[in-house]
Parts: C-alpha cells; sequence; structure tokens
C-alpha cells in the first residue's frame, strides 16, 4: 500500500515501544490516557486506509462486507500494515476477541505487570465502532508485555465494557466476569 495518499506513516515497532516507556517514565500511570486517546485519534485515518485498501482489491465497501467477510479482511488488512497477525472470535457471545502472539505495540522486554497495548486499544475501538450501530470499547486483557504468550484484546459495547472492568477491578478474572454476562 502506498502510505502516502492514505495519511498514514511507517511507524517503527521500537518507536512505539520507547513512546510508552518515555511517557511511563515521565507522567507516570497516566500514560495510559495519552496512547489510548493517540490510538482512538488515528482510527478514522486506519479505517479510511481500510476502505482504499479494499477497493483496490477490489472488494466491496467495509459495510457491505458480511461479519465473517469484514474480520477475514480486517485481519489480512493489519498484518499487511505490519501490526500483526491476529485472530477474531468471540467469548460466550459477549464480547468479541481479537487475538494476536506478534502484535506491533508489545514489547515482551518491557516487562510491564500489566496489558499496555494502550495506543492499541484506542485505535482498534474506533476502527471497529465505524461498522458497529453503536460506539465499542476496547479493553486488552492479556498482553506479551506482561508476560503472556499473546495479546488479547476484547471488544463489546461500552456498558458491557464498563462491567467488565469494574469485575475485574473487583479482583475476578476476564473469563469469569464475561460468564457473568451472559
Amino acid at each position: 500500500m502506498d502510505l502516502a495518499p492514505s495519511q498514514l506513516v511507517a511507524f517503527p515497532r521500537q518507536s512505539l515501544a520507547a513512546l510508552r516507556a518515555a511517557l511511563l517514565r515521565d507522567v507516570g500511570g497516566n500514560f495510559a490516557t495519552y496512547l489510548q486517546e493517540s490510538g482512538f485519534a488515528g482510527g478514522s485515518a486506519v479505517y479510511a486506509a481500510f476502505t482504499a485498501w479494499l477497493a483496490a482489491k477490489p472488494a466491496p465497501t467495509p459495510d457491505a462486507l458480511g461479519v465473517d467477510a469484514f474480520q477475514e479482511q480486517a485481519t489480512r488488512f493489519f498484518r499487511e500494515m505490519g501490526w500483526g497477525g491476529m485472530t477474531v472470535g468471540s467469548l460466550e457471545g459477549v464480547v468479541a476477541t481479537i487475538d494476536s502472539s506478534d502484535w506491533a505495540e508489545a514489547d515482551a522486554a518491557s516487562a510491564m505487570p500489566y496489558p499496555s497495548c494502550y495506543y492499541s486499544m484506542g485505535l482498534l475501538s474506533d476502527f471497529f465502532g465505524r461498522t458497529a450501530d453503536a460506539p465499542l470499547a476496547v479493553l486488552e486483557v492479556e498482553c506479551r508485555s506482561s508476560g503472556q504468550p499473546r495479546c488479547r484484546f476484547l471488544v463489546g459495547s461500552a456498558d458491557v465494557m464498563l462491567k467488565l472492568y469494574e469485575r475485574m477491578a473487583d479482583g475476578v478474572g476476564y473469563v469469569e466476569a464475561v460468564r457473568e454476562l451472559a
């Protein structure tokens, strides 16, 4: 893909890791907000690039794709754009899952104490929200940056994700919290 007309730029993974480390060092716990807002702000450009990428195939517009075809094309797009491979699924029919064993934002060397692909959470929230009937929220619950073998993002309505977050803050694991909402 020619990045110039898409308003996208190539951004090395190392730069994203360095940005996260610098924000954590200089801003402290609020660093996540900056990354998440930045990712969300870029979602519209990434979605526009996805639409152009589909048109170059030629393929239907994102809105004309069925759910399975959309997931397949989005998976290819993100992999070709350098974000890594991903598998889209569902957990208890309550939330969608996005799993990746090579997600670009994750940095296993950072040894973070918790999932920390905040830029991606914002980006994926805006990107996938553009195809839904309502805004979507994304929460990362497993991360290679914190020693897990994959990054796992949960995608759902803001209301569902808030309930999950609250249960997880109470010490309930995400799988159990999702089952409670099923």
